[in-house]
């Protein structure tokens, strides 16, 4: 049976992984258009924070009553973003295959604007635009997790994919950092009392659409995936696209095999599907909707198949139960149950849990692509995993006198400080996948948590330490490291079963589209270079 030739594929990988810095240097554009791209992922972050800070003002206390008294009115407010936001996902895939990444995000900047200023229209007792506005958001930033990390993975190279994917966490946690101190700051509009403005909870959500309107202008000018314009046919301009992303001629042997590597990739996809589902390829062209729906079965066709899809499902899962979300969405809320006194003080503590967020975030993201991610993931559970432990000690023995035990909430505080810096440094950018996933627990999660604090106390942390533990062993004894691997390998890291016939099937496409070919001659020209380099390094350190 024939099998892949990735020798000459996985060192120019590690070669490159080597140099990825002074690749960044070369080219700076690739980060310029990541950043840009990852603005969904900063409306995801911004309207994470936004809301809870509302909740202690003392305007949308006096506007909204039933809304803040009630933690079931409390929880429907913050969770129907999130039923937009698993609309949004799940059709997230087809939209991106069907009208490119590229527009799909332009349609993701529509909903998001909608949404933002339809949530400063609502008025005095009358809440029901905050939901509708909370809704289209949703269906916004919903669409733009399903598709916005996909398009930054596949604009970089193998050796710069955690770094880029990870840029969409990095934006999240900017937006949820940004939306802490702009509601600090908003809640002085007009005064902290009875005197405050409306602009002071409206303001917020005004600034939330800004983003928007930059990414849906400015997304007129970024590339196409490559990927998608192979699958469209547009060979051509893919070529042009990966020559001009990695600022290198069309011809150079580093463009023609990722070219390769990913045409080979999609004739692969084609046939494959074509042999799993004969009748809907027939008529692939009459109906591109219909093909693109079938995509879904094929999730439940194969164990292999099954198993990337529970993997990234899983990994969301994990990330959510571990309580980051009711941290973020209620982190006013609970620095006033740990003993914060007033709305301001309790602000103030949010917005430095926003700094140590982002803080933690950026030295992880340098160096995900070196350390992986399961190492990170293993780390950060058991930090997370003590600090919950610790902080539900301290609400179970200190929560009836705050005042007489202020240095205990303090200490709680500073616990859930450590919590948010380790899930920023390791959860963060070592889970960007599983959108749906993301949603579906995310909503669970806001309609929730309000009743489990009113009710639970202490017991809410210990919810949230069982599922960090479960977490940690299902990432030690299950998931597999995607480090410096390409988007083409991952059959090989998954450990994938499907059987002789996709084995043929994947060499035989390579051979088809010359891959197998430029990879021998690129081995052969690679061991040329090093041998040239080793010589030309003795000659300096002879020299010298």
């Amino acid at each position: 049976m024939d099998q892949p030739n990735t020798n000459a594929t996985d060192a120019r990988v590690r070669i490159a992984g080597q140099q990825r810095w002074r690749s960044i240097l070369h080219n700076p554009k690739i980060i310029f258009i990541a950043f840009f791209a990852s603005f969904g992922g900063f409306e995801y972050g911004y309207q994470q924070g936004v809301l809870g800070q509302s909740f202690v003002m003392t305007r949308f206390t006096t506007n909204f009553p039933g809304v803040v008294a009630s933690s079931s009115a409390q929880g429907w407010l913050t969770s129907v973003l999130q039923l937009g936001g698993i609309i949004g996902s799940l059709s997230a895939g087809v939209l991106g295959e069907v009208f490119s990444r590229k527009y799909t995000m332009f349609s993701a900047c529509l909903w998001v604007i909608l949404g933002s200023y339809l949530y400063c229209g609502a008025s005095y007792h009358n809440p029901s635009l905050l939901y509708a506005g909370r809704f289209f958001t949703g269906l916004g930033v919903g669409t733009f997790s399903g598709v916005g990390p996909l398009y930054n993975a596949e604009l970089s190279a193998p050796e710069l994919r955690g770094l880029l994917v990870s840029f969409y966490q990095f934006a999240t946690i900017l937006g949820i950092m940004l939306s802490f101190w702009v509601g600090y700051g908003s809640n002085y509009i007009g005064g902290i009392g009875d005197g405050q403005s409306d602009l002071a909870w409206r303001l917020p959500s005004i600034i939330q659409g800004i983003p928007a309107v930059c990414l849906a202008v400015g997304i007129w000018w970024m590339p196409f995936s490559p990927r998608w314009l192979v699958k469209k046919g547009r060979d051509d301009e893919a070529l042009r696209t990966l020559s001009w992303l990695r600022k290198l001629p069309a011809d150079h042997e580093l463009i023609r095999v990722e070219f390769l590597e990913i045409k080979s990739e999609a004739l692969f996809e084609r046939r494959a599907f074509a042999m799993a589902h004969p009748k809907i390829a027939a008529r692939e062209k009459a109906s591109v909707w219909t093909r693109e729906f079938a995509q879904y079965i094929n999730i439940l066709r194969t164990w292999d198949n099954f198993k990337r899809v529970s993997t990234a499902w899983l990994i969301m899962f994990f990330q959510q139960w571990s309580g980051i979300d009711s941290i973020i969405y209620y982190a006013s809320n609970v620095f006033i149950s740990l003993g914060l006194t007033g709305g301001t003080q309790a602000l103030l503590a949010t917005g430095v849990t926003g700094v140590v967020f982002f803080i933690c975030t950026i030295p992880a993201m340098a160096v995900i692509d070196k350390v992986g991610r399961k190492p990170m993931l293993l780390v950060g559970s058991a930090v997370m995993f003590v600090s919950m432990v610790i902080t539900g000690i301290i609400v179970a023995k200190f929560r009836h006198n705050w005042p007489d035990h202020s240095t205990a909430g303090w200490t709680a505080v500073g616990f859930i400080w450590v919590y948010i810096g380790a899930f920023g440094a390791t959860w963060g950018p070592g889970a960007s996948i599983g959108a749906s996933s993301n949603w579906i627990n995310n909503f669970a999660i806001a309609f929730f948590v309000p009743p489990m604090f009113a009710h639970w106390f202490w017991g809410t942390y210990i919810f949230f330490a069982v599922f960090l533990a479960a977490g940690f062993v299902w990432v030690l004894l299950v998931l597999p490291e995607t480090k410096n691997a390409t988007l083409e390998e991952m059959d090989r890291v998954f450990g994938s079963h499907t059987g002789a016939a996709d084995q043929a099937m994947l060499a035989a496409a390579r051979r088809d589209v010359g891959l197998e070919a430029e990879l021998q001659a690129e081995a052969v020209e690679a061991i040329s270079h090093k041998a040239q380099l080793d010589i030309e390094s003795n000659d300096y350190v002879e020299k010298a």
